[in-house]
């Protein structure tokens, strides 16, 4: 029986579409944990489970949590 092959993220979304899901914060290029976790087809509480596993792997500036100002930001422009 042959195995099957596993989708790849970059085989499945366009450009175009992770494109819009990026944002300019803090001078930083970031994506929303729930925007990641839909990319790889998971659950956000199972892709930053993952990540608070692993946080040794992951530089400092890795994550950032948002200000209640910048989520109603990102709010405004129709996202979530």
């Amino acid at each position: 029986m042959p195995k099957k092959r596993r989708k790849h993220v970059k085989d499945s979304i366009p450009a175009e579409i992770i494109q819009r899901q990026i944002y300019l914060i803090r001078g930083h290029r970031v994506m929303l944990d729930r925007d990641l976790a839909t990319l790889y087809g998971v659950e956000t509480r199972i892709l930053n489970q993952a990540v608070k596993r692993n946080i040794e792997r992951f530089p400092a500036h890795f994550m950032l949590t948002l200000s209640r100002s910048e989520i109603e930001w990102i709010s405004q422009f129709g996202v979530g």
